[in-house]
């Protein structure tokens, strides 16, 4: 039998854990936790500790993070400078709201706004708790200020789980299906691998983007309030937007009435590599951005970025969010923008990202249920098909690639319509050599299942 793959040495060593046991915990969580809850193992894996791309279960047995705790740690795990941001300030004062002034809040605002296009005219942050809430809150900013009220997503997206968020949602999967939004219409997805215009076709994007104009010309008063979608689908199976489709789609939306949104919540903060945004890869310019997860670097934290003219009508009405701003969350997300900037992470991504794909390619090559490499930077996909032509999904099999690739010591994602896509997205502070790790792991499970 073959060696198995080894992680990468680090220097980091766990402490000692003297909490409740792994059989003790998924007792409680069983009895006194919501059913809702759900485990990614078949033999859940309990974390009790982290350090940059790295986390250490009960026993101490470390594991390489390939999914970045769902997309959501983007400079690593219990990052030093971040957390003496966030020591300093639970210190100093761990709430206040927004109807008193602090610095934080203002502070990383203004940095935040920095980091858009000058020309973009984003110039105003709500913060909030979550992706789902940014998600919600673009939803009434865009009925408000446009007067409509239908707002078209993508078939296959998802943005959230709140009530409202999860209307936008259409990954009407193999497992969850979610319910249609009321005033919210699905567009056809443009993937171009299942799709009928492929990566072959140059001018996929602007085919794609005819079924939008379809669905407009039955809108109900053929106006509409908005769209909205992920410059790179994350749930949805790490589908990339062809070139042209959202500037053909904005320019649609725009002229009935009304205004565009980009869902950078698994795509911003350098993530692509090429752009901060994932929206600059399309060359258009979004009315609102809603962002969450990377930006917090794990904090329960989320933002919508508007133009000055669309926030302007939530003066229109009362809304107040008592946590959103609160200063402790505010330096988690200053610090954690502090070390992308500083560190020129989105380059990291860009090189290692790169270097990343090439592996996944390479299996590509050797393994036929391969079906399908795709993403940007370090947002990377692997579809998986019992049948390369018919593109049959290999739902199984990628459950047990997953489960496999956990005993081996790498944690990733899975995903996609049919839940037959490993999804890639791992910290950003990932290395070459952790990069290798992981392509010999999945190298292994791919063996055992092919």
């Amino acid at each position: 039998m073959a060696d198995l793959p080894v992680l990468p040495v680090s220097d980091h060593q766990p402490r000692p854990y003297d909490g409740p046991s792994r059989a003790d915990v998924l007792e409680m969580r069983r009895e006194f936790l919501t059913p809702a809850l759900v485990t990614y193992y078949a033999d859940p894996v309990m974390i009790v500790e982290g350090h940059m791309q790295w986390l250490f279960d009960e026993t101490g047995k470390r594991y390489l993070d390939g999914i970045a705790g769902i997309v959501t740690v983007s400079v690593g795990h219990c990052h030093p400078k971040v957390l003496d941001a966030v020591r300093e300030q639970n210190e100093r004062l761990q709430h206040t709201t927004t109807i008193y002034l602090n610095p934080n809040i203002a502070e990383f605002g203004k940095k935040l706004i920095s980091t858009f296009p000058d020309d973009s005219g984003l110039g105003v942050c709500y913060f909030t708790n979550s992706g789902s809430e940014a998600n919600e809150l673009a939803m009434l900013m865009a009925r408000l200020h446009t007067g409509n009220f239908d707002i078209l997503a993508l078939r296959n997206a998802y943005h959230g789980l709140s009530n409202q968020a999860m209307g936008l949602t259409a990954l009407h999967s193999w497992k969850y299906p979610y319910p249609q939004g009321f005033g919210v219409k699905h567009v056809k997805c443009p993937d171009r691998y299942r799709g009928p215009f492929g990566y072959d076709d140059p001018e996929a994007g602007a085919k794609y983007a005819a079924d939008v104009e379809d669905v407009l010309k039955y809108a109900s008063t053929g106006q509409v309030a908005g769209f909205i979608a992920e410059p790179i689908q994350g749930v949805g199976g790490t589908v990339e937007l062809p070139d042209g489709y959202l500037s053909c789609v904005y320019e649609l939306v725009r002229s009935h009435g009304g205004i565009c949104i980009s869902d950078e919540v698994q795509t911003g903060f350098g993530r692509t590599g090429t752009a901060f945004w994932g929206f600059e890869n399309h060359g258009v310019k979004p009315d609102i951005v809603t962002m969450a997860k990377g930006i917090g670097n794990g904090a329960p934290l989320g933002c919508c970025v508007a133009r000055s003219d669309v926030a302007e009508c939530m003066s229109q009405r009362l809304h107040f969010n008592t946590y959103g701003g609160n200063p402790v969350s505010m330096a988690q997300g200053l610090s954690t923008l502090d070390v992308l900037l500083e560190d020129n992470v989105q380059q990291h991504a860009l090189d290692v990202g790169g270097y990343l794909k090439q592996g996944l390619e390479d299996l590509q090559s050797r393994h036929t249920i391969v079906g399908d490499v795709r993403g940007q930077g370090l947002m990377l996909g692997v579809e998986l098909v019992t049948d390369r032509q018919a593109k049959t999904p290999a739902t199984t099999e990628t459950a047990a690639v997953h489960e496999r690739a956990k005993d081996l010591g790498l944690l990733i994602g899975k995903g996609g319509l049919y839940g037959n896509v490993l999804r890639i997205k791992p910290p950003m502070c990932i290395q070459r050599e952790d990069c290798d790790f992981l392509c010999q792991v999945l190298d292994v499970c791919l063996n055992e299942v092919g």
